[in-house]
């Protein structure tokens, strides 16, 4: 039996159906390859693409946008696209919390 090797920690490849969680969406069980070591998971590009279509399904695929920095005042704000405004239920007014996760990225709590 020929088993493969994780490229990462050079553990075994078992074959398994877990569950894919997209933006805390959970898309369904696939079928997977996951490393008895180190956990590292890896799909088949038929198993993308159905992963993609059920995203897209629940219209959760490419809410990823770029936007612009601007000036209120003296502080600076952020353009919320609408797709990303209606996922998160966000509504005026409503307070959230913004921290620095590094130099680069921010973390958005919807408290």
């Amino acid at each position: 039996m020929n088993m493969e090797k994780c490229d990462e920690c050079n553990g075994t490849m078992q074959k398994k159906k877990v569950p894919y969680v997209l933006l805390g969406v959970n898309l369904g069980n696939f079928d997977a390859l996951i490393c008895n070591s180190c956990g590292q998971t890896l799909y088949e590009g038929t198993t993308l693409e159905t992963i993609e279509t059920a995203a897209k399904e629940k219209g959760i695929w490419g809410l990823a946008a770029k936007t612009t920095i601007g000036t209120s005042g003296n502080a600076l704000d952020v353009k919320l696209p609408k797709a990303i405004i209606e996922f998160m239920k966000l509504k005026k007014g409503q307070q959230v919390i913004i921290e620095p996760i590094d130099q680069k990225r921010l973390q958005v709590i919807v408290g």
